[in-house]
């Protein structure tokens, strides 16, 4: 786990400090930590093209299920984690399909 953490962070330095992008082109990573059956933030504000992690540390799995179908991670096993690239702008509400009472919302712009 260490390692991956530590490549997504050199990864997103990287991304970060990509030559010729403009600062707001440029991707951001957002982590959203799944954990007591929470999703933490339970709304998350981003901009297109921005990157978000949604790292299970619970101990089953859980999935992040956008409600009209615009993501889905499958189940992301415990001590795992999932990757998403937002590209649509809105309001995306999503859940867990294995916990239906687990909601959050990704927002972006």
């Amino acid at each position: 786990m260490r390692f991956r953490a530590a490549t997504l962070w050199i990864m997103a330095g990287l991304l970060l400090t990509a030559p010729g992008l403009p600062p707001h082109a440029r991707p951001v990573m957002h982590t959203v930590v799944i954990e007591g059956t929470r999703f933490e933030p339970e709304t998350l504000g981003i901009r297109s093209g921005d990157i978000v992690v949604w790292v299970n540390k619970d101990p089953f799995p859980h999935t992040v299920t956008a409600q009209a179908g615009e993501f889905d991670s499958k189940n992301i096993a415990p001590g795992k984690s999932w990757k998403y690239v937002a590209r649509k702008r809105g309001v995306f509400p999503y859940i867990c399909t294995l916990h239906p009472t687990m909601k959050a919302t990704l927002r972006v712009e």
